[in-house]
């Protein structure tokens, strides 16, 4: 199959691009002009567009029979919160918009976010949760909220689009915000983070990448039409996500926890240095209100019908952690 990925030098696309060209599909990646290119597969063609831009979307697409939406403004705070809207939101309808233009296109995998269902606090949700849209801890989950709406209601008007919500990724690949856990990694064992975050109450579900990537390409083989489906993992909190990582390093646990409105104050004067410097902040106060809920999710649904196999989260960690020493990220 000919098919086009969105996002496509992300932390999540571009493995995306690799595991479908390493398939046999021939892979049109969209990227933004002037973006580094360098890692995708040299099998893989590149056309250089932006989401906001309707035409260079149909241009791409042209001749696919599949397209892969997972760009997005993915970030805890920007100082222009408009952003979050006209890419996460705007780019997804000038996808759709592109898609009624190309009469070939079969299937739409629309990657949206666990941030779109909500939070679960004191349960584990499934695809059947829906947004309360009543408040949101940041602008990007509302701007998934928002999105999520778009592609369930264009699935119901008969769009062959299938929903995907992965859990909080993790792995090995580029340090972006989409790999938050390796961020925080490095900051722990760099010593930049001494404590444990909170106090374990933020339960969330991690997936690895790569665990990811699959259930992208088995929601376009197998996925059910207006159908979601959660590619998330193990729950777990941070103080656990530390507690396996000194495990798997053999290395001593924090000993101490960083209470949620310490990091709040940190978060308040980072996102002050943001603004002067324009470098987006490892922890931000909307971050820190995402740590005072829960975000547990079950993907039983995705195992069932895509055969979905998360691995678990020490062995995806085991296999993270080493990869950042050997790319001398941390030293343990």
């Amino acid at each position: 199959m000919r098919v086009a990925v969105t996002g496509a030098t992300g932390f999540m696309g571009g493995r995306l691009c690799a595991a479908l060209a390493d398939a046999g599909h021939d892979v049109r990646a969209f990227a933004l002009p002037g973006v580094d290119v360098s890692a995708l597969p040299p099998a893989v063609e590149v056309a250089y567009g932006d989401v906001t831009n309707e035409e260079s979307l149909a241009a791409a697409f042209s001749g696919c029979d599949a397209v892969f939406h997972a760009a997005a403004a993915v970030e805890a705070w920007l100082p222009d919160p408009s952003v979050f809207y006209t890419v996460n939101v705007g780019g997804l309808e000038n996808v759709l918009k592109a898609a009624k233009r190309t009469p070939e296109l079969k299937k739409i995998v629309y990657t949206s976010s666990y941030f779109a269902i909500g939070p679960t606090d004191g349960c584990v949700a499934n695809e059947n949760q829906i947004h309360q849209g009543e408040s949101f801890c940041t602008e990007y989950e509302k701007s998934k909220f928002l999105a999520d709406r778009i592609a369930l209601q264009a699935a119901a008007e008969g769009v062959p689009i299938t929903i995907v919500y992965p859990g909080i990724m993790y792995g090995p690949g580029t340090l972006t915000s989409g790999n938050l856990v390796c961020r925080v990694l490095v900051e722990r064992f760099n010593g930049r983070l001494p404590g444990y975050i909170g106090h374990g109450y933020d339960r969330g579900s991690f997936s690895h990448v790569d665990d990811v990537v699959k259930g992208h390409i088995a929601a376009m083989e197998k996925g059910r039409v207006g159908e979601r489906y959660l590619l998330t993992g193990e729950n777990a909190s941070f103080v656990q996500i530390f507690n396996m990582a000194a495990n798997l390093t053999n290395t001593k646990p924090p000993k101490f926890h960083i209470p949620l409105w310490l990091l709040a104050i940190y978060g308040w004067i980072s996102v002050f240095v943001a603004r002067i410097t324009g470098k987006p902040p490892l922890i931000s106060y909307p971050g820190v209100e995402c740590l005072r809920h829960q975000w547990a999710y079950s993907c039983d649904k995705a195992k069932r019908e895509l055969g979905y196999s998360p691995r678990s989260l020490t062995e995806g960690l085991a296999e993270t952690l080493l990869w950042l020493k050997n790319e001398n990220l941390i030293k343990f």
